[in-house]
């Protein structure tokens, strides 16, 4: 009985875990996103657009240090940008107000840019929870990309 429970020879044993081929996302909440801000030498850099974390660490002369785009890491840009604005007060997540040229903008960017060019490494928590810690209703995983809910098991 254990002869025919192990493998014939030469055979390799199926395996049942599978890794999966990208390191699975992360929920990131504002403290620990601003950690990614560029500053640190060594550590990755992370910017937030529609509440998905990109790691722009390849891109570290417009988004490193002193680079001209920094002031838009470390923390959901949205509204930057849509309105391509380094204002800080343009520096959020609220898209409240923008004109459907500014989100046309936003869309074009976030699609042809971000997702193209640098892979996701998370969400910020407020894509998917509300301020007071509920659930966000409007949050569907299987809309997300790079996410698979049978990488979060």
């Amino acid at each position: 009985l254990l002869l025919l429970l192990l493998p014939a020879s030469g055979a390799e044993p199926e395996l049942r875990f599978r890794p999966p081929a990208e390191a699975p996302v992360r929920l990131f909440t504002e403290p620990e996103l601003a950690r990614y801000d560029g500053h640190q030498e060594g550590q990755p850099i992370y910017l937030a657009v529609k509440g998905v974390v990109f790691d722009v660490t390849s891109g570290k002369e417009f988004y490193g240090k002193g680079a001209p785009y920094n002031a838009l890491v470390g923390k959901d840009s949205t509204r930057g940008v849509a309105k391509m604005s380094l204002d800080p007060a343009d520096l959020t997540h609220d898209t409240a107000g923008l004109t459907e040229e500014e989100l046309k903008s936003l869309d074009d960017i976030f699609n042809n840019v971000y997702k193209a060019k640098y892979p996701i490494v998370g969400y910020t928590s407020r894509r998917i929870l509300n301020e007071d810690g509920s659930p966000n209703l409007d949050f569907k995983p299987e809309d997300q990309p790079h996410f698979s809910i049978k990488d979060e098991f």
